[in-house]
């Protein structure tokens, strides 16, 4: 838990590295439309930030992005921007920050009930915010990773079965369930995608883990829920493309699991590139400007290829 923690508060110190001298301070947030409730209630877990690219077009293809938190917090959407928010506006993307409940506020599958529902949100009021709904990516990092890895690879996917267990993988969170869920891309940053195997690549995580907290539960005790809670197990040839970034030197989701995952994606003909960084943390090192150039380059790809069809 400390490693998490002090990991956590390292990624907001490289945030602050690029700030102005005499303290880091959470600036102004500046989205275009702020604190836009998704579920049509008043949770501060239900609330997103749309940040569009000032360049005065009629509308922008989507990029949504998740924090990383351990599954711990429900209000760090502002941080998301701050971290890697900006190159995909840069690039052109309306850049959509979503926040979503805790492992304390509810159990998995709340937050990918919630990622869920703000997908379907962004494209029932897509005239209202500037969004071109004919491309909608996904990225995060950490475990905002493991979330936008879960929505890619249960795309259309109401629900799953693993021997006893059968977890709903939609939910009805805010309504709008005309519209789809679907992504069209994602970049997976160093996510947590394989529970199984997160005690040294090779076992469960204890009782006091953070996916423990999630499921409820005991992971080794429960290896059917542990196998539903893991994006690697929906791994199939009809996902859409994925990006996986992570660093080699990190301490908190082990490099294994961008491997496996890597691997399990490749196997199936769903992996763009595998960025694997020397040296690289959970987070520091990780984040730079070659591999957010990756990430920006690879949704423009798949956004033109999707465009283009």
């Amino acid at each position: 838990m400390k490693t998490i923690i002090l990991s956590i508060m390292l990624c907001m110190a490289m945030i602050a590295t690029a700030q102005p001298q005499g303290g880091f301070q959470m600036p102004e947030n500046n989205a275009t439309f702020k604190n836009v409730n998704y579920a049509g209630d008043d949770m501060e877990a239900h609330l997103l930030d749309i940040y569009l690219p000032d360049t005065g077009k009629d509308k922008y293809k989507v990029v949504v992005a998740i924090y990383g938190s351990a599954w711990f917090a429900n209000n760090m959407k502002q941080m998301t921007y701050m971290s890697m928010g900006k190159p995909l506006t840069d690039a052109g993307f309306a850049v959509v920050c979503i926040n979503h409940r805790s492992s304390s506020d509810a159990k998995f599958p709340a937050q990918i009930h919630d990622v869920k529902a703000a997908l379907r949100f962004i494209r029932a009021h897509a005239k209202e915010y500037k969004l071109d709904t004919s491309f909608v990516g996904i990225t995060g990092f950490s475990s905002g990773g493991h979330l936008s890895s879960l929505a890619g690879v249960t795309n259309g996917m109401k629900e799953r079965t693993v021997g006893n267990v059968t977890v709903d993988l939609e939910g009805n969170v805010g309504g709008n369930l005309d519209f789809p869920s679907t992504v069209d891309a994602v970049a997976d940053w160093f996510g947590p995608v394989d529970m199984a195997h997160m005690e040294n690549c090779e076992t469960v995580k204890d009782g006091r883990s953070p996916e423990a907290a999630l499921m409820g539960c005991a992971p080794a005790g429960n290896p059917d829920l542990v196998a539903l809670i893991s994006p690697i197990t929906y791994v199939s040839e009809s996902n859409p493309p994925f990006i996986v970034f992570h660093g080699d030197a990190d301490n908190v989701v082990p490099h294994c699991q961008g491997v496996n995952f890597s691997e399990a994606l490749k196997k199936a003909g769903r992996l763009e590139t595998f960025v694997s960084v020397p040296n690289g943390q959970h987070g520091p090192v990780t984040f730079n400007e070659s591999t957010f150039k990756q990430m920006t380059d690879f949704f423009l790809k798949e956004a033109g290829e999707k465009g283009s069809k």
